[in-house]
């Protein structure tokens, strides 16, 4: 895929030398959890550099460079159930309200359906302002425990961030459809 540009922004691959600056970005965009009395939350280690490395290595991680091609935001992805799951997306707050979070989602949905994946899906917390309300706004919707579309691998994920402890809070999953990118016909060969 080629790399996207957003205000002066531009989202790519991620680098090795790069993995401890998202770890950076993670614990900064934490941070204004603990206004919501969710310590907890921003007191949780981001993920270890070899994870942050396997998700490069596969290609799933994506920054958002500024002018000086420092990445200020990041999105690791993982394949569930057909979908294309945000694993993480964390902006810096030096960088927040910029629409660069929406930059690296619609990244990675224009990625998902070219690839012809049916979805994008997530885990959030419902009371957070810049998480579910945030979401729906970019086209996500909520999925009750009833829905079809609350997958064996998305209930999976609910469980494990519930033995994380991050149920404390109230939590969904949430879904948005793709249009899948029509992939175009090979022409026939003249002769």
């Amino acid at each position: 895929m080629t790399s996207r540009h957003t205000r002066r922004m531009r989202i790519r691959a991620a680098a090795p030398a790069e993995l401890p600056l998202l770890q950076d970005i993670e614990r900064a965009a934490g941070e204004p959890f603990r206004s919501l009395g969710m310590a907890v939350i921003a007191d949780d280690e981001p993920l270890p550099l070899d994870v942050l490395e396997a998700y490069r290595l596969a290609g799933r991680a994506w920054v958002a460079a500024d002018e000086a091609d420092r990445p200020v935001a990041y999105l690791l992805t993982d394949t569930v159930d057909g979908a294309a799951h945000i694993e993480q997306v964390s902006v810096h707050p030096a960088a927040a309200r910029r629409g660069i979070g929406r930059a690296l989602i619609e990244h990675l949905a224009a990625g998902a359906a070219a690839r012809g994946l049916t979805a994008v899906t997530l885990t959030t917390f419902t009371e957070v302002p810049w998480n579910a309300p945030y979401y729906t706004r970019l086209g996500f919707r909520a999925l009750t425990e009833s829905d079809p579309a609350l997958t064996a691998g998305l209930r999976a994920i609910q469980r494990a961030e519930a033995a994380h402890g991050l149920a404390t809070w109230p939590r969904v999953c949430m879904r948005r459809d793709l249009v899948p990118t029509p992939r175009p016909r090979p022409r026939p060969s003249a002769g």
